[in-house]
């Protein structure tokens, strides 16, 4: 019998996934757990341990000290690969854990997985900033496996630097349609017949555009539901802002939802979804909304369009509280046009963004090394 490699996943934090890069992991790990002998590094969490049968989870607590806590984590999950780990491959994803790259070499091949760039989003500081674009320095001078989620990053770092970064998108696990627990998140003063408009993050942060949509919403005076799901308390300004804006519009903040299949259930329950992140790696979120087949209007940003055209979803140019006013005002008015390309949406990630499709990608790679 063939002995399976070893492969450990650094630079994650959630498991279970909370979305964003622990999904990836996670869907990742379910499709390759058969396969090869998985450990991975996460916070510490009850649940961790018996999540995904086969298996194996170094925890390690979570350190509350705002992005010097998660550097901490990184460097004691370094620490334990270095003099403990006994691993034939390491799978880094972030630029956040990628200041540990040289390090982890010497005791494993590894392969570096960049998810975006934290560095252009608005809600880190000077020191924050620098730190992530000196790991994207060391990732792009690091001499192992280079991959991207997003298409229009892998090509920039081509253009720019001249290294050669692996384009290998996101997908996601097709999930049976189920009774998630919605009624936990259903907002108690709105009856549960009513329709409503959706908006979800996992982390609603001011690079999400929730203030783009509320102030769109507010321009063409409407009277409709409108629910936001994801965790409130990453950015309090933010959202104190956000709160003031959504004052005379009908809006419900619902939290993080989960599990998935929960926040699944209100995409198909809500007339339509609205993404107006203003950047992205490769979203995960809209390819799993998309799957169910609802309508989506999303900003014109690189990433989305890498996936999508104009005849699978409806966009809007970026930041532009205008334009995103003038396609509610035409969705509205033509609602069974709209209603269409959700469908031709969910054939697109049906054909080509389920993870038994990309899995291949990853596990040449790891076959590879």
């Amino acid at each position: 019998m063939k002995k399976k490699k070893k492969i450990a996943f650094f630079g994650i934090k959630y498991f279970p996934s909370r979305g964003g890069t622990s999904r990836v992991a996670e869907n990742l790990i379910l499709n390759m757990v058969d396969e090869y002998d998985i450990t991975i590094y996460c916070y510490k969490n009850k649940l961790a341990q018996n999540h995904i049968e086969g298996v194996k989870v170094v925890e390690f607590p979570r350190i509350k000290l705002g992005a010097l806590g998660v550097f901490l984590y990184y460097f004691i999950c370094y620490m334990h690969i270095r003099f403990k780990g006994k691993y034939d491959i390491v799978h880094a994803h972030k630029i956040d854990s990628f200041f540990f790259l040289k390090g982890i070499q010497k005791k494993a091949k590894v392969i570096a997985t960049v998810h975006g760039v934290p560095y252009k989003d608005g809600v880190w500081g000077g020191i924050a900033k620098s730190f992530f674009k000196m790991n994207e320095k060391r990732f792009l001078r690091f001499n192992g496996v280079k991959t991207a989620i997003s298409k229009p990053l892998a090509e920039s770092y081509e253009s720019k630097y001249g290294v050669n970064v692996v384009f290998i998108p996101n997908g996601i696990n097709l999930l049976e349609e189920s009774n998630g627990a919605i009624a936990n998140f259903w907002p108690k003063d709105v009856p549960s017949d009513k329709p409503f408009v959706l908006f979800a993050a996992r982390r609603i942060m001011s690079t999400k555009g929730l203030h783009t949509l509320l102030s769109a919403y507010k321009k063409i005076n409407y009277k409709g539901n409108i629910f936001v799901a994801g965790e409130l308390d990453f950015d309090p300004p933010y959202m104190k802002n956000v709160r003031k804006l959504g004052k005379g519009l009908n809006v419900s903040y619902l939290g993080y939802v989960s599990p998935l299949s929960a926040l699944l259930q209100l995409v198909r329950r809500c007339e339509y979804f609205v993404f107006p992140s203003e950047i992205e790696g490769m979203s995960i979120m809209l390819l799993e909304v998309a799957s169910t087949g609802k309508a989506v209007l999303a900003s014109d940003i690189p990433e989305n369009k890498q996936v999508f055209c104009d005849k699978e979803m409806l966009f809007f140019e970026n930041k532009n509280v205008r334009d995103l006013a003038d396609k509610l005002i035409w969705l509205e008015n033509n609602k069974k046009e709209f209603e269409r390309l959700g469908g031709l949406a969910r054939d697109k990630v049906f054909a080509h963004y389920t993870w038994d499709k990309i899995i291949l990608e990853y596990k040449s790679l790891y076959d590879r090394l």
